[in-house]
């Protein structure tokens, strides 16, 4: 694997590899992002975080918030898979704004991206909500990836003021522990403000993706539109897109 780039900034070590095609971000050892854009399913756990984007008919998605940009994965497959009208990124990290539109495609064309602290930015933010938000906010402790902000009652309940009617909440979660340690399962309020609630897992990662949404679905309608979506088919078929689901 070839080294394309690396800094050392404020204590930081990044790094950007090349794996064939596909390239990575790196911070202090965490494996932070991969695109190709020859494949946009990388097969790793980001492929997770867009497809809850199909619980919804096609051209539903129309504004997305994503809290924590990284490399830019996710952007660059809810455009090439969605096409939202809009894309709004919150990153604190400015080296990785740098890297995510040197090294993998993100630019302020086709996504408008914040230096920003996720917390503050919500905080101050007045404009319409989005159909979907995407919580992917990591940091690193000891080369490991720990969630930066503790997603709590009160953070599910910014959050979801920032849904559209019928909107989705996309959470990365460390582990699945984590998960129903999470605000949607210790208070009540927070759950009644969603109609269905699913855990996305890749057998491969410990992580669990939270998926929140504010209309009745099920896992099925999921699947389906994924089948209809060939990139997404073929990927499913040929066990690059992998994902366990189930009813929380």
């Amino acid at each position: 694997m070839a080294i394309l780039w690396q800094k050392t900034i404020n204590g930081t070590h990044y790094e950007v590899r090349a794996a064939g095609q596909s390239r990575r971000l790196y911070s202090d050892g965490v494996f932070h992002s991969q695109y190709n854009s020859a494949h946009p399913v990388t097969g790793t756990l980001w492929d997770l975080l867009m497809p809850p984007a199909f619980f919804y008919e096609p051209d539903n998605i129309k504004r997305v918030l994503v809290l924590g940009l990284g490399g830019g994965t996710v952007v660059r497959q809810l455009l090439h898979f969605v096409r939202p009208e809009h894309i709004v990124c919150v990153e604190l990290d400015p080296v990785h704004i740098i890297i995510a539109q040197r090294f993998f495609g993100v630019t302020q064309k086709n996504a408008e991206v914040h230096q920003a602290d996720a917390k503050r930015w919500l905080e101050g933010y007045q404009g319409p909500g989005f159909d979907m938000i995407i919580d992917d906010l990591f940091g690193e402790h000891y080369s490991q990836p720990i969630r930066a902000i503790d997603a709590n009652a009160q953070w599910f309940t910014r959050l979801t003021r920032h849904l559209a009617p019928g909107g989705a909440l996309v959470v990365n979660f460390v582990s699945r522990y984590e998960m129903r340690q999470s605000g949607y399962f210790s208070n009540i309020s927070v759950a009644r403000r969603f109609k269905a609630a699913f855990q996305l897992t890749d057998p491969l990662c410990d992580n669990a993706i939270g998926v929140f949404l504010q209309q009745h679905t099920t896992s099925r309608k999921l699947r389906d539109r994924l089948k209809v979506t060939p990139e997404l088919s073929t990927a499913l078929k040929n066990g690059k897109l992998r994902y366990r689901i189930r009813q929380v």
